[in-house]
């Protein structure tokens, strides 16, 4: 049997370099599309290609079975996504398996949205290119990654005092787990929009910064602030996370246990414990 020839955008990015390796290891050549060159490595081909302008992406989508768009950013994903698409119906419409963010459809971005959750407004134009591609495809929805809150977390960690959104409630999910899934979802027939992918637990955003703080032995002023807004709405009465009702595919992996891995060997690590969430809008030091 020929292997199934896998493209994959944003290969080299936080998710994709995670998709690749996996593609291999279940038989498949894999293709990533790279804004940049690389150097050659077994069973992977580089294409230099840019979604920003269409340039080389016919040459990318040549051949190809299977189509994972990784590749995305805070704003133009649906133009990003319309020229793949137009460049796949060429080529013979592969199967396009998309990422998308839990919540897409749910979290008006207006106000300070435009600001910090622009992303949702983005990966959901994106999903309406895909739905309305007339390709074979499949949509997953995947709640922020422990190494996006990691980011974050340390950005706010160099503040003298750090401002922390109130109210706000996130179920972070490992990268790992959302590129399995990612995987299995390229290797199977084209289901549409899939069940969302999440992590086991469900957290306040200024516990999940403690938590940071004590893994990585540090103290810092906290000062939850209070934000208006219908997006800051949202997201506190829960359109960032899965329905309660149909929460689907919940990953294994807690942000304690992703913690004790990233933060460096020469930091102390503290015993993963429930954080008591404090009132806000008053300022408190670890």
């Amino acid at each position: 049997m020929t292997p199934p020839h896998v493209l994959v955008t944003g290969g080299t990015g936080m998710l994709g370099r995670r998709v690749v390796p996996r593609l291999r290891a279940a038989g498949c050549e894999v293709r990533v599309l790279s804004r940049h060159s690389h150097d050659p490595e077994p069973g992977v081909e580089f294409v230099v290609g840019d979604l920003n302008t269409g340039e080389g992406i016919d040459a990318a989508v040549a051949g190809i079975d299977t189509i994972v768009h990784c590749a995305g950013a805070q704003k133009g994903d649906d133009a990003k996504t319309q020229r793949l698409v137009e460049a796949a119906r060429q080529a013979g419409k592969p199967h396009l398996v998309f990422i998308s963010v839990v919540g897409a459809d749910r979290v008006p971005v207006a106000g300070f949205g435009r600001l910090a959750f622009a992303y949702f407004a983005s990966k959901r134009a994106a999903e309406l290119v895909v739905v309305n591609s007339d390709l074979p495809w499949t949509t997953l929805r995947a709640t922020q990654f422990h190494d996006l809150v990691l980011i974050i977390s340390k950005a706010l960690a160099k503040l003298p005092v750090a401002p922390v959104p109130a109210g706000f409630r996130f179920r972070p999910v490992d990268a790992d787990a959302v590129a399995d899934r990612l995987v299995e979802l390229a290797l199977g027939e084209p289901a549409g929009l899939v069940p969302d992918i999440s992590g086991p637990r469900e957290y306040l955003l200024v516990d999940l910064f403690r938590e940071y703080l004590r893994a990585a032995g540090r103290r810092k002023p906290v000062l939850p602030i209070w934000i208006g807004g219908r997006t800051a709405r949202a997201i506190r009465a829960g359109a960032n996370r899965p329905a309660v009702a149909n929460p689907g595919i919940q990953a294994d992996r807690t942000w304690e246990e992703f913690l004790a891995e990233a933060v460096s060997a020469g930091q102390t690590v503290a015993t993963p414990g429930s954080s008591r969430q404090r009132q806000a809008g008053r300022s408190e030091t670890l």
